[in-house]
């Protein structure tokens, strides 16, 4: 006896339908890897040019020595460490805030609420403020009061910056958590805190660190907020009530240089930026992946 799919093998019009799936499946493959490819190529063009003219220009010195005079090969040592505590600051001052507010939003909030409409517009309204905006808000609230460029103003704005991303990230991986998870923690008699804190917040783990990771990023790249609040330091400073350099602003203040011999640092320095982004980013990732 043949079956219907046997007797459907012979019929014309369905192997007319079948044929054009398939080309429709291996075009839109197609397209998926070409348009991965205009994605990826961007990222990969910038990575090849920083590399090519900042990777010839790095040299111990570059991690260990003070800026130097024209005519002589200094380093940004200080500026190194300036942009690590600042952003390290920032962070410790974002990343629970951010969390905090996001769990409210997610998990103990009436969606309905006006809390919750006037935290979810600030939150919108904030992500979209121009970092320069920041900087000088930053700047006629800390830096203009106390008389002083600071490290402490610094990592303010750049913790404002990071902030909006940190909760809006949070707040969409604790939305994919199921909602099985809150059930089956209640019903083994976990209070609320406990369920969020215990369960769902570790099981949203992933998309919450990927949201600091971000924001990290973000933060270790911006320059205009650290024109305004940090300034810069020529000398080795570690009192984050005064002036510290950074590695942004020490690029840009050599870019505009019109000296060789500080566009080549300039590039070493972007050069830095973007593999401790890369790094930063690959081995938080490659410690969190799942263990088999």
């Amino acid at each position: 006896m043949i079956s219907a799919a046997e007797s459907l093998k012979g019929d014309p019009a369905f192997l007319k339908r079948v044929q054009r799936r398939k080309l429709i499946s291996l075009a839109l493959t197609n397209l998926g890897w070409i348009l991965t490819v205009a994605a990826l190529l961007p990222l990969f063009s910038v990575l090849f040019y920083v590399t090519i003219q900042g990777l010839p220009n790095l040299s111990l010195d570059f991690f260990t020595k003070l800026p130097a005079p024209v005519g002589e090969r200094g380093g940004m040592g200080n500026a190194i460490i300036g942009t690590l505590e600042m952003v390290s600051l920032a962070s410790l001052f974002s990343v629970p805030i951010g969390i905090l507010i996001a769990t409210y939003l997610s998990e103990l909030a009436d969606p309905q609420s006006k809390s919750v409409f006037v935290i979810r517009l600030g939150t919108n309204t904030l992500a979209g403020v121009p970092s320069i905006v920041v900087g000088v808000f930053a700047y006629a609230w800390l830096v203009y009061t106390t008389k002083t460029f600071s490290a402490v103003a610094g990592s303010i704005a750049l913790g404002i910056i990071m902030l909006p991303l940190v909760i809006r990230t949070t707040e969409e991986s604790l939305k994919l958590v199921p909602e099985s998870y809150r059930d089956g923690a209640y019903s083994l008699g976990a209070s609320r805190f406990q369920a969020i804190f215990g369960v769902v917040l570790p099981a949203a783990s992933r998309g919450v660190i990927t949201g600091v990771l971000l924001a990290i990023s973000r933060a270790s790249g911006e320059t205009a907020p650290l024109l305004f609040t940090a300034l810069n330091n020529q000398y080795w400073n570690f009192e984050l009530n005064k002036p510290m350099a950074s590695l942004t602003v020490q690029l840009y203040n050599y870019a505009i240089s019109p000296y060789e011999e500080k566009h080549a640092q300039a590039w070493a320095a972007a050069f830095v930026l973007i593999m401790f982004v890369l790094v930063f980013n690959v081995g938080v990732r490659y410690l969190l992946r799942p263990k088999i």
